[in-house]
């Protein structure tokens, strides 16, 4: 396990290194929560333990990226054709929007947020699930860490 230690940003720059610090993490969280390989937890909890971020405006951007990510999965679902099997279907079939809390845990997050798009469920609800679950991901991580 790899310890990241930061210094806190001066004050003269606290501002501008705050605004690409969440930047970071938002990027982070959007490429993480996509069908491309990464984690968003060690950029938040690096803001958070370094002082580069507060809890709310780390949780807010963090989660919105997440959530944009995990919705850019939804979007690719809808593009994979009618008869083609997709992973995690069955459980989005018996269960429905509601699974997407479970968007933020890793490998199987990506299929539920692909199978809720290729099932074409209502988007406001598969939203507001998965956003849901990824703010209660990161604020149990910094509960855990701070």
């Amino acid at each position: 396990m790899v310890l990241l230690t930061v210094s806190p940003p001066h004050a003269a720059c606290g501002l501008a290194m705050n605004e690409i610090s969440l930047s970071a993490l938002f990027a982070s969280a959007f490429l993480a929560a996509t069908l491309l390989p990464g984690g968003s937890e060690i950029v938040f909890l690096a803001l958070l333990k370094g002082g580069y971020a507060t809890l709310e405006p780390a949780l807010l951007v963090g989660t919105a990226g997440n959530t944009l990510g995990g919705l850019t999965s939804y979007a690719l679902g809808r593009f994979v054709p009618e008869g083609k099997p997709v992973r995690g279907a069955r459980f989005v079939r018996r269960y429905g929007s509601i699974t997407l809390l479970l968007a933020w845990v890793p490998v199987i997050g990506d299929a539920l947020c692909v199978a809720a798009g290729w099932m074409r469920l209502n988007v406001w609800w598969v939203t507001l699930f998965m956003a849901i679950g990824k703010a209660a991901r990161y604020w149990v991580l910094a509960r855990l860490v701070l």
